[in-house]
């Protein structure tokens, strides 16, 4: 039987797919608060969701099953009891400590359908949709004016960063801010209730539960024996070692973690906003990581142990050697002019999501950046993006594959 989840490529013909539709979330973003929930500008949701939609028809037009996280995660709660331990746990993790307000959010959330209750969820809950039956002191109403119970989670629809596949198994990430932290939950309980993944018996190589941070973002499959994580803001020394361990001790087809440090700069958030594969020998990137990097390379020790050591190099030579290619093409963002690439970079230039290998889908918005990738051979697809590139994450960020077909 095919495994529900395979992906041993960036590039290999993608076959299946998680979104989120950006939905009422969104509309809770108000400009005091932007920093807090991890946003620099606030998208206009309905002209999002057309945008959104037109990701999901392309993916559909090249043959991708597209699945929504949050009919996964509705199906995955169907059962009264998995229902109650999620809302119970989804509570808890928003630290709701006030008994009354607990009890006035569960019996409001419980009472719903499930797919309603994971809407709500999603979009944040206002202190004014909740009556709540507790006197509180002067100070505490005079203090008091967030206007949430519980926050809205308007970064969902990059669904990359929550959780990776990798190989036939699953990363669930820990997530580096308390904004992202709640949105793993979601996969944890697709990932232990829901039919197709139950079904298959899909390992974990990193857990939620693990202390150290790690995201979606940082963690790219180069081939069927290399894993590229970046060492980020957002991902840890730590917890790219237990990755690595999982995946060894596994007996797995991979044979090395590539290491990249990445500069802590908001450009720079993730790997895959600086770097990512077009195809066997293509790959895109920002102008600002080509010189020496610092590049460690983990493999299999002796005894469970891991072997690390520091390459330091170019990115082309460090490409080269890891693939077995006699070259690599790297394509700048922007085409290498250094107020193009700055502006290109911002919207995401470098992000792009390999359908198959050799055609990727981009921004339309990056057109300077697409054109040097069709110059090089690249079948590139353009999506609408004025509204969703605002939340600082392109068509790679805003898709989990699932499934891959395999590279010959």
């Amino acid at each position: 039987m095919e495994s529900f989840i395979n992906v041993t490529s960036e590039i290999g013909k993608l076959n299946k797919v998680m979104l989120h539709r950006p939905g009422n979330e969104i509309e809770n973003l108000v400009p005091e608060h932007l920093e807090r929930l991890l946003f620099d500008d606030i998208p206009y949701l309905e002209i999002a969701k057309k945008e959104h939609d037109r990701f999901a028809e392309i993916l559909r037009e090249n043959g991708v099953e597209v699945l929504y996280l949050e009919s996964l995660a509705a199906e995955a709660l169907e059962d009264k009891k998995v229902k109650d331990e999620f809302l119970n746990q989804f509570l808890k993790e928003s630290h709701i400590n006030n008994m009354d307000i607990y009890e006035a959010l569960y019996q409001d959330l419980i009472s719903r359908s499930t797919k309603d209750m994971v809407d709500t969820l999603m979009a944040g809950v206002r202190k004014e949709q909740i009556q709540i039956k507790t006197r509180r002191s002067l100070r505490e109403l005079m203090e008091d004016k967030y206007p949430f119970y519980l926050d809205p989670m308007p970064n969902l629809y990059f669904t990359r960063d929550p959780a990776a596949a990798v190989g036939n198994g699953l990363i669930i990430n820990t997530m580096k801010t308390s904004a992202r932290r709640r949105e793993t939950l979601f996969m944890k309980y697709i990932h232990k209730y829901h039919k197709d993944f139950k079904l298959s018996e899909i390992p974990l190589w990193y857990d939620r539960g693990f202390q150290s941070s790690s995201e979606g973002g940082d963690e790219l499959v180069l081939s069927d024996k290399i894993v590229a994580i970046g060492c980020s803001e957002r991902t840890s020394p730590e917890a790219i070692e237990f990755i690595a361990k999982n995946l060894f001790d596994a007996n797995t087809s991979f044979e090395k973690v590539l290491v990249f440090e990445i500069p802590v700069r908001r450009a720079f958030m993730h790997l895959d906003t600086v770097f990512t594969m077009v195809d066997y020998d293509k790959f895109t990137i920002h102008p600002g990581i080509e010189g020496p990097l610092n590049v460690f390379e983990i493999t299999r020790g002796k005894n469970g142990r891991l072997d690390i050591t520091h390459n330091k190099n170019t990115l082309d030579n460090i490409l080269k050697g890891a693939l077995n290619l006699p070259a690599v093409d790297l394509i700048r963002c922007g085409n290498g002019d250094e107020i193009i690439s700055a502006r290109e970079q911002w919207n995401d230039g470098s992000n792009t999501l390999a359908i198959s290998p050799g055609k990727v889908l981009t921004y339309e918005r990056n057109y300077v950046t697409n054109e040097a990738l069709s110059k090089r051979g690249v079948n590139v697809i353009t999506m609408p993006s004025s509204e969703l590139s605002r939340g600082r994450g392109g068509p790679r960020c805003m898709s989990m594959p699932l499934n891959r077909s395999n590279l010959v």
